[in-house]
C-alpha cells in the first residue's frame, strides 16, 4: 500500500499559523546570518503568538528536530551555534 499521508511536520510547515520565514533561511553556513534572518522574521511577523525571541528559537529548534538524522554533525553544529547567536541578538546569555 502506498503511503499517501503527509508527515505531521510537513503539514505544520505548510499550514501552520506560525511566522513566515525568508526562503532559504536555514541554508547559510554562517550561524550569525541564520540568527539574523530568523530574528528579523520573528520581529516582522504578525502571526506569531509569543515573543519574538520565543518564536525565533522555536522555529530554529523545530527545523533542527524536523531534520533529525538527516543533518550532518557539521550542519547541526552550525544550527546550534545559530541558537547561541540568536540568544546574543536578543540580549540573552548564550548557553555554555
Amino acid at each position: 500500500m502506498a503511503k499517501s499521508k503527509k508527515k505531521w511536520s510537513q503539514t505544520v510547515t505548510e499550514h501552520s499559523d506560525a511566522m513566515d520565514l525568508k526562503k532559504g533561511a536555514f541554508k547559510s553556513n554562517d550561524p550569525k546570518k541564520i540568527a539574523r534572518s530568523v530574528k528579523h522574521s520573528a520581529e516582522e511577523s504578525d502571526r506569531r503568538k509569543s515573543s519574538p525571541f520565543r518564536a525565533a528559537m522555536s522555529m530554529l529548534t523545530f527545523y533542527i528536530n524536523r531534520a533529525g538524522d538527516q543533518l550532518t554533525k557539521k550542519r547541526r553544529g552550525t544550527l546550534e551555534k545559530a541558537k547561541d547567536e540568536l540568544r546574543k541578538d536578543f540580549g540573552r546569555q548564550p548557553k555554555g
